[in-house]
């Protein structure tokens, strides 16, 4: 014969599964909210690297204007000599051309002077527009990163409610109450729990 009666082993069951499902999900709790944690520091890190790349790209794009302010000055003055039918000063003035504006201009010439000027061909890269760009579409992908590491971290935080919920139907199935009702809550944190612990092993790690 058993030792207990048999309504007295379901109570002794019931206690131990709520007592393993009270451990558990306090460890998982913890686990969340130091992913939680983890996650907030990784969006707070990409964000502050997108706002440093921001600053390069405004940098290199100023040194790009300021560039292309130079070539437009000296470019105007070449257009003056050229209409003043002044080849020589034409030719000292474009001999002075910066090497950049150099390759659209010639490419702009060769191209039978087409276009409206040499700063609309693609061959015009002052120096910082190529770095201005990649510093622009590395700003874009950290600030994505970063959208998308806060939404890990919220995630974690959910699902701590989630635990919460099972830590709050197992402490009410271990109160003086109804033993049918204290199994039924008891099934209900096992089932939450459960659901719970699958989301989670769908969500990606950081330590």
């Amino acid at each position: 014969m058993s030792e207990y009666p048999p309504q007295t082993r379901l109570s002794r069951i019931q206690d131990i599964v709520g007592v393993f499902v009270l451990s558990i999900t306090a460890v998982l709790t913890a686990w969340c909210g130091f992913e939680s944690s983890k996650w907030g520091g990784e969006m707070s890190i990409a964000f502050s690297q997108a706002s440093a790349a921001r600053i390069q790209a405004a940098s290199a794009e100023g040194e790009a204007r300021a560039a292309q302010q130079v070539d437009l000055t000296i470019y105007a003055q070449w257009v003056l000599a050229t209409a003043d039918g002044d080849t020589e000063l034409a030719q000292y003035i474009q001999d002075r051309f910066s090497p950049h504006f150099t390759i659209a201009f010639d490419a702009w010439r060769a191209d039978g002077m087409h276009d409206n000027g040499p700063f609309v061909r693609e061959e015009y890269v002052p120096p910082g527009k190529v770095e201005a760009a990649e510093l622009n579409d590395h700003a874009d992908a950290k600030f994505a990163a970063a959208l998308e590491s806060n939404q890990r971290g919220d995630n974690y935080s959910l699902l701590t409610v989630l635990f919460a919920l099972v830590l709050f139907l197992t402490a009410m199935s271990q109160r003086d109450i109804r033993t049918w009702i204290g199994r039924v809550l008891l099934g209900l944190a096992v089932v939450v729990a459960i659901v719970a612990i699958v989301i989670l092993l769908t969500f990606p790690i950081k330590i």
